[in-house]
């Protein structure tokens, strides 16, 4: 197995000569962020792409253990020593997207408003994931045929989805840290926080995996975001019943101890109610089953009516 016994970074800094097609960092110069530097960074996703993508063709046609570094590097137009800029090993060139669509989901996590439902926030980050699939239909399912095919590279996969749980992971413990009102079932305490945080955010990147492979063996065909919105839904009902003191579900506003179902009349929260209505104080054990709760809020609203 071809592998790059040096520790230089994996991204390039600047041209390293030789007779490559490209250099990576050509194009320009300017301040972070200005025309030199995006185009620099778009030369650089390129020819990741472009080793990518002669891996692919290399593997499909001679075989995954038959194919060197060498020769991918030879289809892609450059020098062996420019594809270990990009990749630390072959197999590694199998997934070209994932260190990028994992910072993005970084981003999309940190940038969240903190009245969003933690669980939703993380939905919509595996979402991206799931984008970065769909975008590419074919090159994704000859991915997914190969993976089967070998074992390196299933290993590998697997230690690239662990990446993205770990990052879901830290994101919900955080939640707990920050004193922020979240749903009541977190709040446990101590070891009941973590495992919460685990279970969920495994459930979450486990659905994904489930909903992407069911979209490969069948092609890559159909709409596989709706099929993964289905998927939230199931998580949310199972281990997120009730959600905080009016958390946000991208855009509405959702009771305490709704779900969110569509055509649920419980999603309506007390914050949307009209203006001119009054104020129904209940109270109730916090060891009553959820049913006799609602039970008895539903009667109190009924006698409040009739009043």
């Amino acid at each position: 197995m071809d592998r790059v016994q040096s520790t230089s970074p994996q991204h390039p800094a600047g041209p390293h000569g030789g007779a490559d097609r490209t250099s990576p960092s050509t194009g320009g110069t300017g301040p972070e962020g200005g025309p030199g530097s995006r185009r620099a960074a778009a030369q650089r996703q390129q020819m990741r792409q472009d080793l990518a993508t002669a891996a692919m063709e290399l593997f499909a046609s001679q075989g995954y253990e038959e194919t060197t570094v060498d020769q991918i590097a030879a289809a892609a137009g450059v020098a062996r020593r420019t594809f270990f800029r990009y990749f630390r090993s072959k197999e590694e060139a199998i997934f070209p997207d994932h260190d990028d669509t994992l910072v993005r989901v970084a981003d999309l996590l940190a940038s969240a408003e903190p009245e969003e439902h933690p669980l939703d926030v993380v939905c919509r980050g595996i979402k991206e994931v799931l984008r970065m699939y769909a975008s590419t239909p074919g090159v994704s399912v000859a991915r997914y045929q190969l993976i089967r095919q070998v074992p390196a590279l299933r290993e590998r996969e697997i230690a690239v989805v662990a990446r993205y749980e770990r990052l879901f992971t830290r994101y919900l413990l955080g939640r707990f840290d920050t004193g922020e009102s979240i749903p009541s079932g977190w709040q446990r305490g101590g070891e009941d926080d973590s495992m919460l945080a685990e279970v969920s955010a495994a459930a979450v990147v486990a659905a994904h995996n489930h909903v992407l492979r069911r979209w490969l063996r069948a092609g890559g065909r159909g709409d596989v975001e709706a099929q993964l919105d289905h998927s939230f839904e199931v998580i949310r009902r199972t281990f997120w019943a009730s959600s905080a003191p009016g958390a946000r579900r991208r855009g509405s506003v959702v009771a305490p101890g709704a779900n969110g179902t569509p055509g649920d009349t419980g999603v309506e929260s007390a914050l949307s109610a009209s203006p001119g209505g009054e104020v129904l104080i209940t109270v109730a054990r916090t060891d009553a089953p959820l049913d006799v709760v609602v039970d008895s809020i539903r009667a109190a609203l009924s006698g409040a009516r009739e009043s």
